[in-house]
């Protein structure tokens, strides 16, 4: 949280975004609780027992469960989105949906365990609880957030076209969440507009526009082109305490990917900046994560083998199994294993090129076994092998790599951790087949390598199986 600076006042707390998205899950948090308690009270008024500590206190593991279950699928499901949150009829939607899914688990986690164990109307007192005590909130927040709190006012400092993408990106994603007051600019580009906001001064006036409009944050375009006197100015602002953002850094903050295209030279806002450290217990517990989850997954596998041999041999001549050679971690080839999902010898007469929306080179088994992801089983050999993991940047081909690396600025960099049978680009956005969708997936693979961590692989592995239960492969 933000306080006034010297000099300049303001009338209400301004949250970052990170603060705004604790306040929605501590509010939801508070609401699954009460869900709990609700339940169970309902639930000694149908067994007719009385609500005391005798019945509370064995059953406290749910006030556990049930919320984490339920945050971790909300945030699964992009909840903690502001630009959801301030949706009402996509967070009713939203919602509804993870009332849905957790609802599914419990079933699921019913049926596999002795009916004994765990109540059976229970989950439906707590779902409806949870859905109408969250609901309310969520009704109820924006008016909380009032209150509470006013969008960040901001200056943009530049007037290149990042100006323009970071006014539309935060109109777009954060409305709620900032206002961009006015640009700051050359002499005479005053009077002129960038995205629709004004150019109301020059950095000679910068410090005392901010004293006039009350703004409390300042957002640098590019630090690398500021001329003496805008630093200066700059400066003198950060000395009054004004916080100055550079604009890569609020573009990721907002959209949970890293701008490439507007980096430059400032490769420190790309690469991670502490080196892998032998101590850090992170990737010995991914590389076992991986092996466990594919052991596992083997089975189900190898039952659905010969079903899906079958169904490929009779929808098209060719073979069951597809091997194409991609680029894994540091640059090292290596071949990938997949169900055939095209014809025979697709790629004669084209080359090496993305698949379409409707690609006519897909069989109808293909097209099916792409929309559930099953094309992508064999994989499991990969990461047990150790090509691949189960989460990161999805591995291209080396011909693409190779046109890529020339035209998307740090498109290597994907290449320092292993590639990913799913990953955050695949969560997050869709099915790439041009480079412009290569650029925008790059984005979200330089976040996941920036901020990688065990939770954010449970997230990514989480929102798979909702693509995958929606059939919403490519």
């Amino acid at each position: 949280m933000i306080f006034a600076p010297s000099g300049i006042s303001r009338r209400r707390l301004q949250l970052q975004i990170s603060e705004r998205r604790l306040l929605l899950m501590a509010g939801d948090l508070v609401a699954c609780v009460l869900a709990v308690f609700i339940a169970l009270y309902i639930w000694t008024l149908v067994a007719r027992e009385p609500f005391s500590w005798e019945f509370i206190v064995p059953q406290l593991a749910w006030v556990v469960v049930l919320p984490s279950l339920w945050l971790l699928l909300a945030g699964a499901n992009n909840f903690y989105e502001l630009r959801v949150a301030a949706d009402r009829a996509q967070s009713v939607r939203r919602l509804g949906l993870i009332t849905l899914q957790m609802l599914v688990v419990y079933l699921l986690v019913f049926f596999l365990s002795d009916r004994t164990s765990l109540p059976r109307l229970f989950i439906v007192y707590y779902g409806v609880a949870a859905f109408a005590l969250v609901g309310l909130w969520r009704f109820l927040n924006p008016a909380l957030i009032g209150w509470a709190s006013t969008p960040r006012r901001v200056y943009i400092i530049g007037t290149d076209w990042a100006a323009a993408t970071l006014i539309e990106t935060l109109r777009s994603e954060a409305s709620d969440a900032y206002d961009v007051v006015a640009v700051i600019g050359q002499p005479e580009q005053v009077g002129q507009s960038v995205g629709g906001v004004p150019v109301v001064g020059t950095s000679d006036q910068l410090l005392t526009l901010l004293l006039r409009d009350e703004v409390r944050e300042i957002v640098v375009t590019s630090t690398r082109e500021l001329d003496g006197k805008t630093f200066q100015a700059v400066m003198d602002a950060y000395e009054r305490g004004v916080i100055i953002t550079p604009m890569p850094l609020l573009y990721e903050r907002v959209t949970e990917r890293v701008p490439v295209e507007h980096v430059g030279d400032n490769w420190a806002v790309v690469l991670p900046v502490v080196n892998e450290n032998v101590l850090n217990p992170y990737p010995y517990l991914k590389r076992l994560i991986d092996i466990t989850l594919s052991l596992v997954a083997l089975i189900p596998y190898l039952l659905l083998l010969p079903v899906i041999a079958i169904a490929i041999k009779r929808d098209s001549p060719g073979p069951v199994f597809y091997t194409q050679t991609r680029v894994g971690r540091y640059g090292r080839l290596f071949n990938i294993v997949k169900f055939r999902t095209m014809v025979a010898d697709a790629e004669k007469y084209s080359g090496a090129v993305f698949a379409g929306e409707n690609d006519p080179r897909i069989t109808r088994v293909g097209r099916l076994l792409r929309r559930t992801r099953l094309d992508e089983l064999p994989q499991l050999i990969n990461i047990l092998r150790g090509d691949m993991s189960w989460v990161g940047p999805r591995p291209e081909r080396p011909e693409h790599v190779a046109r890529l690396q020339e035209k998307i600025p740090f498109y290597r960099t994907r290449h320092v951790v292993r590639p990913g049978l799913t990953g955050w680009a695949q969560v997050r956005y869709h099915y790439g087949a041009d480079d412009h969708d290569a650029m925008v997936k790059l984005q979200y693979d330089l976040y996941y390598i920036r901020h990688q961590s065990v939770l954010l692989d449970v997230d990514i592995l989480i929102r798979t199986v909702g693509k995958v239960l929606s059939m919403a492969g490519r």
